[in-house]
């Protein structure tokens, strides 16, 4: 049986002229000033490896796989950037942060871990 990947409290509905309304489809992504980031450190589900991830980016798939890109050539080690959230392997916040810091990136901040 396959997930509903929806985050739509519904279920059914009686009204036969309902419909949902898409919002995701409209989303625009973010000046660099305007986002709100945070640096998290994770171990969890991960074997035991440490995993930086960035969360909170406002914006595209296609615009979070690029930021995703450039974040991971720059610290120079693998990752990904799926359901708005970056992850790149290994412990980078000190290296992330300033990378965000030098690119326009003002509200960013270590968060939890």
């Amino acid at each position: 049986m396959a997930k509903n990947k929806s985050n739509s409290p519904f279920v059914f509905s009686t009204d036969p002229d309902f419909k949902f309304d898409d919002h995701n489809d409209q989303t625009q992504t973010l000046a660099p000033e305007a986002q709100k980031l945070r640096l998290q450190l994770e171990t969890k589900h991960r074997g035991g490896k440490t995993a930086t991830v960035v969360l909170g980016f406002v914006g595209t798939e296609g615009d979070l796989e690029a930021l995703g890109k450039k974040l991971k050539s720059y610290c120079g080690t693998g990752g990904s950037a799926k359901e708005g959230e970056i992850l790149i392997q290994g412990d980078h916040r000190d290296k992330l942060l300033q990378w965000f810091q030098k690119n326009g990136y003002k509200n960013v901040k270590k968060s939890g871990g």
